[in-house]
């Protein structure tokens, strides 16, 4: 992609919001703010969105198919479950107030969709034999959070896989936990948050009375506290006991998952049964399990970053070369920069070019503030060649494209 054919503009204005991941989202052109709590990704923050939703798409094939459940459900479902008093509910209306006066039906804009996939799975009647099975789906959730905060970490709108799992017993409920845990931390290793994620024991808040389990990476400007010991067993500081916490490791941490097993809560709140093969009536058990993905954003820009910009993960870069070519009223810099350009793309390597009639501090601001993996650039001063650059690193190299683009797809 062109530089001059992509909706980006950065800024060097030295506002700051009120948190790392805002300011440099923001000032790098990946978000826009709409009002307090609510983004719009633009295409740069779009395509890392994406590499992070697609990362958790191929880890969650293994344990569950994906669906697609609608933003609006009937307040008769919350009802059911006696969740209308859940905090953060979003209710909708229509605003035109002839309709109103027909049909005045509040809708709920869903945070969590327990209430619609458990009915769901109820009309499709699964037998014993069906279970378990696990249905999931990435979507914008709506919380009503009163002093929305921290750029994507804690916002009114916001990205999330939910995957919901049915049992005929809590044994199996038990065991498929248990692989969604080797799954998530699948996830969080590929998008680059592995060695600094643990599970942490956590409430288990409306869902239920035993544990939760959290996600939680270590970072400084983590809004939550976690007790860890050698071994990596984890608590949540609300959890925690005066013991774990006088002999475990304290750290600052976000999260970046949870998982809740729901036991009989919602099937017993619409009556939802199985025939067992002996012929009884049974009831299903269920589990939900989420992970933020716009969250993850958030939390890989908090841990990631130097004083002059974001440091992606190869693995959730918007690109991962930016090539920079100077010296732009020279016909003959400016071919070989279109050269080395269509070669990269050839070899399918993800490159945005910088094609702009800007000075050369300018294209290297970017490229430091974007934070793409690898800096090309193509000049008088390289001659035939370019000069190559890591963003972690301070060194560059001279080498020919075609050595380049080896070492980047081998």
């Amino acid at each position: 992609m062109r530089y001059s054919q992509l909706l980006l503009k950065t800024t060097k204005e030295s506002k700051q919001f009120d948190s790392i991941n805002a300011t440099l989202l923001i000032k790098g052109g990946f978000i826009d703010q709409t009002m307090a709590g609510v983004y719009t990704f633009l295409p740069l923050g779009w395509r890392v969105l994406n590499k992070i939703e697609n990362i958790v798409r191929e880890e969650m094939d293994a344990i569950g198919a994906e669906m697609l459940m609608p933003t609006l459900s009937p307040r008769s479902l919350w009802e059911q479950t006696n969740r209308t008093g859940f905090d953060v509910l979003f209710e909708a209306r229509g605003a035109n107030k002839a309709s109103l006066a027909k049909n005045d039906t509040a809708f709920i804009i869903n945070p969590t969709h327990e209430e619609l996939i458990t009915p769901i799975v109820q009309k499709m009647k699964p037998s014993y034999k069906d279970l378990p099975f696990g249905v999931y789906q990435i979507q914008t959730k709506f919380r009503n959070e009163e002093r929305p905060k921290s750029g994507l970490l804690r916002g009114r709108e916001f990205r999330m896989k939910d995957l919901y799992s049915f049992h005929v017993s809590l044994e199996s409920m038990q065991e498929y936990y248990e692989k969604a845990k080797e799954v998530y931390m699948n996830v969080f290793r590929r998008v680059g948050l592995g060695d600094d994620t643990y599970i942490v024991r956590a409430s288990g808040g409306d869902f239920t009375k035993d544990f939760s389990h959290e996600f939680q990476t270590v970072c400084e400007s983590g809004e939550d506290t976690i007790y860890v010991n050698d071994e990596g067993d984890g608590w949540n500081k609300e959890v925690a006991t005066e013991e774990v916490q006088s002999s475990y490791t304290q750290h600052p941490a976000s999260e970046v998952g949870n998982i809740f097993p729901l036991g009989t809560k919602f099937t017993k709140a619409f009556n939802y049964h199985f025939r067992h093969e002996d012929g009884q009536e049974k009831p299903v058990y269920m589990a939900s399990y989420g992970i933020g993905t716009s969250r993850i954003m958030g939390v890989l820009v908090e841990k990631f970053h130097d004083e002059r910009g974001i440091i992606w993960p190869d693995s959730v870069a918007p690109y991962t070369v930016y090539l920079a070519g100077l010296n732009g009223d020279d016909e003959t810099i400016r071919n070989q920069a279109d050269g080395v350009y269509k070669a990269l793309q050839k070899a399918g390597i993800d490159v945005l070019y910088d094609d702009r009639n800007v000075s050369p501090g300018d294209k290297f601001g970017d490229a430091d503030l974007l934070g793409i993996p690898w800096r090309v650039v193509v000049s008088k001063k390289t001659g035939g060649q370019i000069e190559v650059k890591r963003r972690t690193e301070q060194d560059n190299t001279l080498m020919s494209a075609e050595e380049f683009i080896k070492q980047v797809t081998n």
